[in-house]
């Protein structure tokens, strides 16, 4: 059973003053791959940075893509299931075409989930155990642990019998060089020639 999310919203009324605009679960959640139990609640997202406070549009309201536009933010709930649940799945591949990135996974990993995105992430986990897994190391993430993902490939994987849930916010960022740049060398003045006398 996929776990369901309360989200409040706040606003403004129309004399300024703060006011609670919506309370209830939040309906945009899409299960990436029927019966996967991969599944993804979105919260918000903004368009641009600032981002603006106004009217009583939901910005949770949108097609459930994995990166958030340029220059914005998503705020998303995420579950994984456990990895004998849905790993060995012919469709396991599958997931980033169904979150419209079909260009971020690593296509020469053996691991269906090693991908990289152009965002920082802030990650929480609310529930449940996680792997994060690098190029280089792997570490266990445990509820209340933070992971802050800055463009690396990485991927996650639940090892045990439980989901796990987290709270994520991906921030759009630039995209990560792994060219180093030589840096600048000055030109020494050429000398003067001396004038014979």
């Amino acid at each position: 059973m996929i776990w369901r999310v309360r989200r409040v919203l706040t606003g403004h009324d129309s004399e300024g003053s703060s006011t609670i605009i919506a309370d209830g679960l939040a309906p945009n959640m899409k299960e990436v791959g029927a019966g996967s139990g991969l599944a993804i609640t979105e919260l918000w997202e903004t368009s641009a940075a600032p981002a603006s406070n106004e009217g009583h549009g939901d910005a949770g309201n949108r097609a459930v893509r994995l990166e958030p536009p340029k220059n914005g933010t998503v705020f998303r709930i995420v579950e994984f299931p456990p990895d004998s649940q849905w790993q060995n799945r012919a469709d396991s591949r599958k997931w980033a075409e169904a979150l419209e990135a079909g260009h971020v996974p690593d296509r020469g990993s053996s691991d269906p989930m090693m991908h990289k995105t152009n965002t920082v992430d802030y990650i929480v986990v609310l529930k449940g155990q996680l792997y994060a897994i690098l190029d280089n190391g792997e570490t266990l993430l445990r509820p209340g642990d933070v992971f802050v993902q800055r463009g690396t490939n990485h991927s996650w994987s639940v090892r045990g019998s439980e989901p796990c849930v987290i709270a994520v916010v991906l921030v759009d960022a630039k995209p990560f060089s792994s060219v180093k740049k030589k840096p600048a060398t000055k030109k020494k003045p050429a000398k003067k020639a001396k004038k014979r006398k």
